[in-house]
């Protein structure tokens, strides 16, 4: 019999069902189940990168589902009830006869399913009817356990030492994005990133952000205020073959750390040159950053509120008059400081405005006060910080500054 290279405590999957039955009753009262479907959400409640359906009922035993892979699952996963399907016509009997049977209204994973495999599934369970249950999982999975705090803080170290220690060390003035990129990803490598980020939405993500220069201010399509060129059209992350970081120029690297499925987020800006040639205006759009970054990080505390600590960054870009820069130029500003951080790079709550409840101990945020500079790029910092009662406890290092590359 195979060992399984982790299995997910008992208590650990508990403490996991528990919550997100909590989060059910509040967002979804009428419902008498929640049903799963993206593998990412999946993993969470059972330990395993199942492919397949889980039924998680208020009151009885989960049921998991799986279309392939059943005997990994039972390896990893604590789960009792853990069956072969193959079709969503298979799901009414199977867990009738596992005796828990669907709700005649299901909550449902709305964005775990394509619409034509959703209409499908409608089709197959006559008689029950659908309300959304997203936001259940994504309050549950935002109040990390001690378990998961542990790989979080593991994660974040490592994130740093990549950044801050080893990067540094193999990184110069005119090298281009794409070869930058492939010393980042040495770095993390050695230091054991798995090489897959993940975006709840199911976005993609490549490594991050590599740009040099002015190529942090280039149109992006991704959700943050970090520009770049990336490696093409078709693959718009990571960094441009032909984009050179030249002497005097800021580096801007945006990019995640992921180990044992959970990720930190962090931003390191450097500059080639030394640190008296660093000019006026970016060391004033960094170090305001910075302050941004401080003031709300010591206000991590729960029941803090996220649109109130959005506010609290516009009101000090307001009063030192850097609104223009701030989280992003033109096209690529965001109306966000900050987001949630675990499984998914993108996790529940952000820091903007309509965010109204209370953050809680445990829960983990990423916050990246950023200023970009015309024609020079963009400057700031990005660190995740986990929500204490003294404030947030940074995981990914605690300093700060522009690191100088000569």
């Amino acid at each position: 019999m195979p060992t399984a290279l982790e299995r997910l405590p008992e208590s650990e999957l508990s403490s996991r069902l528990a919550k997100c039955r909590t989060a059910l009753a509040q967002v979804a009262p009428t419902a008498g189940g929640l049903l799963v479907f993206s593998r990412l959400a999946i993993y969470y409640l059972t330990g395993t990168w199942a492919n397949g359906v889980l039924w998680l009922p208020v009151a009885g035993e989960p049921v998991l589902l799986c279309r392939k892979g059943r005997e990994r699952a039972v390896l990893e996963s604590p789960l009792p009830t853990i069956l072969p399907f193959r079709s969503f016509g298979d799901i009414i009997p199977l867990c009738r006869d596992a005796g828990s049977p669907l709700s005649t209204v299901c909550a449902a994973e709305q964005g775990g399913l394509a619409w034509n495999l959703a209409e499908l599934l409608a089709a197959r369970l006559p008689g029950v009817s659908f309300v959304p249950g997203d936001a259940a999982l994504a309050m549950a999975q935002a109040r990390k356990s001690e378990w998961e705090l542990a790989k979080m803080r593991l994660c974040g170290a490592r994130h740093a030492e990549g950044l801050m220690k080893r990067l540094p060390l193999a990184i110069a003035p005119g090298m281009t994005e794409r070869d930058i990129a492939r010393r980042c990803w040495d770095a993390f490598f050695d230091l054991g990133h798995q090489g897959q980020l993940r975006m709840s939405g199911g976005d993609e993500i490549f490594l991050g952000h590599i740009a040099a220069g002015d190529s942090a201010n280039y149109p992006s399509v991704f959700n943050g205020p970090v520009g770049l060129r990336g490696e093409h059209p078709a693959l718009p992350f990571s960094g441009d073959a032909g984009t050179v970081w030249k002497k005097g120029e800021v580096l801007t690297i945006d990019n995640g750390f992921a180990l044992e499925g959970y990720s930190t987020d962090k931003t390191q800006v450097y500059f080639a040159g030394k640190a008296a040639a660093i000019p006026d205006a970016v060391r004033t759009g960094h170090d305001f950053c910075v302050r941004v970054q401080q003031a709300v990080a010591e206000r991590l505390k729960p029941g803090a509120i996220p649109s109130e600590l959005y506010a609290l960054s516009l009101s000090m870009a307001a009063k030192e008059g850097m609104e223009e820069g701030f989280m992003g130029l033109g096209g690529n500003k965001v109306r966000f400081l900050g987001h949630g951080i675990g499984l998914a790079i993108d996790g529940w709550p952000a820091l903007a405005k309509g965010f109204d409840a209370p953050i809680e101990a445990g829960m983990t945020l990423a916050l990246e006060p950023k200023f970009g500079l015309a024609g020079i790029g963009m400057v700031g910092v990005e660190n995740t910080f986990e929500v204490t009662p003294a404030g947030g406890r940074c995981l990914t290092g605690e300093a700060y500054d522009m690191i100088c590359i000569d």
